[in-house]
C-alpha cells in the first residue's frame, strides 16, 4: 500500500486531467471526470455519501486506512470516532481547485480485512453543493461485478485511469496486513504512487464500488509494496505490476437508522476492533 502514497509530499500535480489505459466505451453512461475528488497532502480522496444519506447530513470524505494522518494502523487495529483536523482540496470535474474541505471526526479506519478511512466533514452535503455546486459520489450498496468498466480518478495527481474489474481476490496479503474480497484490475491498469484513496467508480452506475489501495512494485512475495494473492490452501502468487482495490459496499451493511456506523449490526462486514483478518 505504501506504493500508493506519494513518495514526495507536496509533489507538483498535473495541471489537468490525463486519461490513461484502455479507451472508455463510447456508450459509457458516466463520463470519467475528477468530479468530487479531493487532493490530500500525500493521498487521494473523494467526497462521498451513502445511498441513504440526506442532504442535511454532514458530508463525508473517503480515503485509505493507510492514508490516516496518525500513521498506518497495525494489523487488527480499528479506529472509530476519533477527533480529526484533516483537510483536503475539493476538485471540479476538470481538476481545478474549488476550495478546502475539513474533517472534524474520523468515523472509521482500518487496514485489517480492508483498507479504508472515512471522515465526517464540517459542512453538510447541501452546504457544499450550495457553495461549490458539487454533488457527492454515492457509495454502492451492492458487490461489484466482474468485468465491469470503471475509472479511478486521482485527486492527488488530477489524473484518471480507465480500467475494468478483472475478478476478485479472496485473500490478499501485504506485509503484516491481509485484505479480503479485493478488486483485481485488468492488466495495464497501472495506478501509481499518490493514487492511494482514489475512488473506483463504475461507469454504468456512476457509483463508488471500491477504493484504490495497492499494487505489486517489484514482483516480491507478500512484502511491503508487493502484495500477493493467497489461495485457499495457502499457496501464494505475486504478479509484477498488478494493482488492486478494496470494496466499499461493506459500509452500507453496518448502518443504523441514523446512518451511523454500528459494528454490532447483524451482517455488518466491516472489521470489528481486535478482529483478525
Amino acid at each position: 500500500m505504501l506504493r500508493r502514497i506519494a513518495s514526495i509530499l507536496g509533489a507538483t500535480v498535473l495541471a489537468a486531467a490525463v486519461i490513461s489505459g484502455p479507451a472508455t466505451p463510447a456508450a459509457a453512461a458516466v463520463a470519467p471526470s475528477l468530479t468530487s475528488t479531493i487532493a490530500l497532502s500525500n493521498c487521494s480522496a473523494a467526497l462521498v455519501r451513502y445511498p441513504s444519506s440526506l442532504d442535511t447530513d454532514r458530508a463525508m470524505m473517503l480515503t485509505n486506512g493507510h492514508c490516516y494522518e496518525g500513521g498506518m494502523p497495525a494489523a487488527g487495529v480499528v479506529l472509530q470516532n476519533k477527533n480529526s483536523r484533516r483537510s483536503g482540496t475539493l476538485l471540479s470535474a476538470n481538476g481545478s481547485s474549488l476550495g478546502t474541505v475539513r474533517a472534524d471526526l474520523l468515523l472509521y479506519a482500518t487496514m485489517t480485512g480492508t483498507d479504508v478511512a472515512l471522515y465526517r466533514l464540517t459542512k453538510s452535503f447541501a452546504a457544499l453543493k450550495g457553495t461549490y455546486g458539487v454533488t457527492a459520489l454515492t457509495i454502492t450498496n451492492t458487490h461489484p461485478v466482474d468485468g465491469s468498466t470503471m475509472f479511478i480518478p486521482s485527486g492527488y495527481w488530477k489524473r484518471i485511469w480507465n480500467c475494468s474489474v478483472n475478478g476478485f481476490v479472496a485473500t490478499l496479503k501485504e506485509d503484516q496486513w491481509t485484505f479480503h474480497d479485493s478488486i483485481r484490475y485488468n492488466t495495464g491498469c497501472d495506478t501509481i504512487h499518490g493514487t492511494s484513496g482514489s475512488p473506483i467508480v463504475d461507469v454504468n452506475s456512476g457509483k463508488v464500488i471500491g477504493i484504490n489501495n495497492t499494487g505489486n512494485d517489484n514482483g516480491g512475495m507478500c512484502t511491503l509494496n508487493n502484495p500477493c494473492e493467497v489461495d485457499a490452501d495457502g499457496t501464494t502468487h505475486a504478479y509484477l505490476g498488478q494493482s488492486y482495490g478494496q470494496e466499499v459496499y461493506w459500509f452500507t451493511t453496518c448502518l443504523n437508522a441514523s446512518n451511523q456506523i454500528d459494528l454490532t449490526i447483524s451482517g455488518c462486514l466491516l472489521t470489528k476492533p481486535g478482529g483478525a483478518a
